[in-house]
This record gives structure tokens, sequence and C-alpha cells, in this order.
């Protein structure tokens, strides 16, 4: 079998796209990102990636997404073309302080890593108890060495 170009200028620019990306197309690792109800939800692109390839780490706020996909030669075979990105490919979002990064959940499903942030619980009001200052005793002090009620909330 013989296989063959007939632009090469087109060739290299598909190449140069598909390793470097574009504005509006970044390379490798496409996401999808949206809201559902409160939760954040991401979509990653990562078609022939084994899920065990995936390396999904969060450090202050600081999601990053890291996978490898294999070359596509087989040992002894002469490769015609590789026009399929492979590699390790990784992202890195910055994730909003209203998002509870403990609860990070992941899965992998015909090549879409699809991870979910559920929103943070916001901080409940917490009742302080004002204790009463210590009763005069007659002494004129300030009742001895007695101390006010402590909070217990």
């Amino acid at each position: 079998m013989t296989l063959v170009r007939t632009d090469p200028l087109r060739d290299l620019g598909r190449l140069t796209e598909q390793t470097f990306g574009t504005l509006a197309r970044p390379a490798a690792m496409p996401l999808d990102a949206y809201r559902s109800g409160e939760d954040l939800v991401l979509h990653f692109d990562l078609p022939g990636v084994d899920p065990a390839a995936v390396d999904l780490s969060v450090e202050r706020n600081v999601l990053t997404v890291r996978a490898e996909r294999p070359g596509p030669a087989a040992e002894g075979a002469d490769l015609l073309v590789a026009e399929r990105p492979h590699g390790v490919f990784s992202r890195l979002l910055i994730l909003d302080d209203t998002l509870d990064t403990e609860r990070i959940s992941a899965r992998c499903e015909a090549g879409v890593l699809t991870v979910t942030v559920p929103a943070a619980e916001e901080p409940k009001p917490r009742r302080i108890r004002v204790g009463r200052a210590a009763a005069d005793d007659g002494t004129g002090g300030t009742g001895g060495s007695r101390e006010a009620p402590r909070s217990t909330a």
C-alpha cells in the first residue's frame, strides 16, 4: 500500500494546529465546562487513553489533569502517517473558593473523562453566648477571682 500526500503545506498547517492548537481550539485535551446546579462539571476528550494513565490532582484550588497516550507505531512497523497527538498532556484549572475540592469525583467512559466538583457548603452562622460580668460582692472590688461564663458554642 502506498500513501500519496498531495499538499505538504496543508499537512504542515494541520500538524501545527494539532501540536500547538489554535486560540479557538487548544491542542490534545479539549475541555467542556459547565455548571449543573451548584456543581462544576468538566469533560475532557481523551480518546485512546487508558483510565489508569490519567492522573488527577488538586492542590491549593489548582486542578491538574495529566494523561498519557502511547505512540501509534507497533514494533517493526513502517509508520506512514502520524496525525493523532501522542505523549503526555496536561491541563491546569484554577478552581473557585466556592467549590469543595475535598469531594471531587471523576470517571472515564468512552474516551471522555468527566470530573465533578461539588459546591462547598456555605458556613453556617454560629451563636456565641455572652456571659454576665461577676456581681459586686460588697468588697468594692470586681467580685474576687470569679470569671464570667465561657461560651460553649
